[in-house]
């Protein structure tokens, strides 16, 4: 398949495409990303898509080439007084800040073809949503509880939709949302294009793809599941008591770095973000009980930088993009792989490089192994810092900092440093001085060592005896894990069917909580990969990818 990577349009191409397309290159990007472009092939034109890629990589562009390739003739309207909304195009997001962000991205990316975008998300006065909505948009951005009282109370007619997206189609139905997207799309004509975009794809997105889409075409910017190259993956063990304590110890190895800390309720980004603030750390908690002002002004700050550290709870997260944080850390680890994803694809967007960091507490530490590697990530097991190791890297930095420092020109600073250094011991002048340094005086947390245990075995493992001399095994990921019935036997059973090959060509089969890894020998790994390729009647939904 030939897909385009200029951003030159075909000679085809329709003129929503050309003028979007247009816009990106006035944008100042020179070439499209990998998912942009796979989006643009010519036999998926007029297909219903799911489009998954990691976090960070144009996902929200691509989805606005899909629109554009599918939009009629704008028709000015006639009408001179208020009328709804007639949009070519609904765009259903889960939460208010991810709709917004949509909205703005297809804004510029639509400027100039004449096509408006309104936003409908809620946290906001509804007769400014009514104005926008009196306007003409051709796309409507909005989150599924306003969008459907929007359709219900006749402010959107939605008889001339021609394209329905759901973006982050995955947290729509965690978050519960599951009853507003059928009555939603209920009401829009049949005969429309349904696309999903989402990172991952779990099996009650497919049932819900299964029922809304026809036909639909598998479009991966990246492979699914596949953790985010640009990131840099760091586990500590530790006592779970003293998770807070290894979280000051790191925020203050490396400070001056935006930081996305996650916790699991309100009530612990509450907590863990005011432990932080008696600490004197810049940090803001972020939860859905916030209002909506509130959340602008705090994810503002920390765009500029005024903000260094959010603590947040996954519903407040999403959507939140900010290109330059630096790590994230998950002060509860994640339930599942999926979670994981898309906790750490908050970092590292955009080509930037950062680091996702689990905070380990023993007990869990064979859970937390079992979703790591659902998720494809060998983690590097580390000791948390301690106050040592925090002591010893600000004193570096310091240092480092006074060698680069121009020496003094002003005559009467220098005169005075040299009457202090005539009526005083250096060294404690020095450490004097040192005091009321802020980042040298805080000093670090005492953390215990929590060594990494000897591990004989991983649970839910089943490992097949290899033979002395036998080839090395290349790893393939199954969208099928242990909640929906997989264990050894069944998917060994499946691997086998699909990929042509005998079980002596299995190695080890892994079993997390929605997907599952295999190892296939080399020597079959290619023609393993082609047959399972292959669409199968019998597992039309259950999909082996390389790892």
């Amino acid at each position: 398949m030939t897909q385009p990577s200029s951003l030159e349009p075909e000679t085809a191409a329709p003129d929503f495409l050309s003028l979007a397309l247009a816009s990106i290159t006035r944008r100042g990007f020179a070439s499209l990303t990998e998912v942009q472009q796979a989006v643009l092939a010519p036999d998926l034109e007029g297909c219903d898509l799911r489009i998954s890629s990691r976090t960070g990589s144009g996902k929200t562009v691509a989805v606005g080439l899909v629109i554009a390739r599918e939009m009629a003739p704008i028709t000015p309207s006639q009408s001179t007084g208020w009328r709804p909304a007639r949009p070519q195009v609904i765009l259903i997001a889960p939460t208010r800040e991810l709709a917004a962000q949509v909205a703005a991205e297809l804004g510029w990316l639509f400027a100039g073809s004449g096509a408006r975008v309104a936003p409908v998300t809620g946290g906001t006065r509804i007769d400014e949503e009514l104005r926008a909505l009196g306007r003409d948009p051709t796309v409507v951005v909005g989150t599924p509880g306003r969008l459907l009282d929007h359709l219900q109370r006749g402010s959107v007619d939605a008889s001339s939709v021609r394209t329905v997206v759901l973006d982050e189609a995955d947290q729509m139905l965690d978050l519960g949302f599951r009853d507003e997207l059928d009555a939603i799309l209920e009401k829009i004509p049949a005969d429309r294009r349904s696309h999903l975009v989402s990172a991952t794809f779990p099996q009650p997105v497919l049932a819900l793809a299964e029922r809304y889409q026809r036909d639909a075409r598998r479009v991966e910017g990246t492979a699914l599941g596949v953790a985010h190259a640009d990131i840099t993956h760091v586990a500590h063990l530790v006592l779970p008591d003293e998770r807070g304590l290894a979280l000051v110890n790191l925020l203050r190895m490396t400070p001056g770095e935006r930081t996305l800390v996650f916790v699991r309720t309100r009530a612990d980004a509450s907590d863990v973000a005011a432990e932080l603030d008696r600490r004197g750390f810049s940090v803001a908690a972020l939860s859905g009980e916030l209002e909506q002002r509130e959340r602008s002004r705090t994810l503002d700050a920390f765009r500029r930088g005024d903000l260094l550290t959010i603590v947040a709870t996954d519903v407040a997260a999403r959507g939140l993009d900010v290109p330059d944080v630096a790590r994230v850390v998950h002060f509860d680890p994640p339930e599942d792989a999926e979670l994981y994803t898309h906790r750490s694809g908050r970092t590292g967007r955009a080509g930037r490089k950062g680091t996702s960091i689990v905070l380990c507490p023993r007990p869990a530490y064979e859970r937390v192994l079992r979703v790591l590697r659902s998720a494809g990530v060998s983690p590097t097991w580390r000791p948390a810092p301690s106050a040592a190791d925090v002591v010893r890297v600000s004193h570096d930095r310091f240092r480092e900092s006074l060698e680069t420092t121009e020496p003094l020109s002003d005559d009467g600073r220098r005169a005075f440093a040299e009457t202090l250094l005539s009526q005083m011991d250096p060294v404690a002048l020095v450490a004097a001085l040192l005091d009321r340094v802020p980042e040298i005086a805080a000093g670090g947390e005492e953390v215990t060592p929590v060594p990494v245990p000897e591990r004989r075995g991983a649970p839910h493992q089943a490992h097949r005896a290899v033979r002395p001399g036998a080839v090395p095994f290349t790893r393939f990921r199954i969208n099928w894990g242990e909640r929906n019935g997989a264990d050894p036997r069944r998917v060994l059973a499946l691997v086998c069917r699909r990929g042509g090959i005998s079980s002596s060509e299995i190695g080890a089969i892994h079993i997390g909580p929605s997907t599952s890894v295999i190892e296939v020998t080399q020597r079959s790994a290619t023609s393993f990969a082609r047959s399972v390729k292959r669409p199968d009647a019998r597992d039309r939904r259950t999909y082996i990818t390389p790892a």
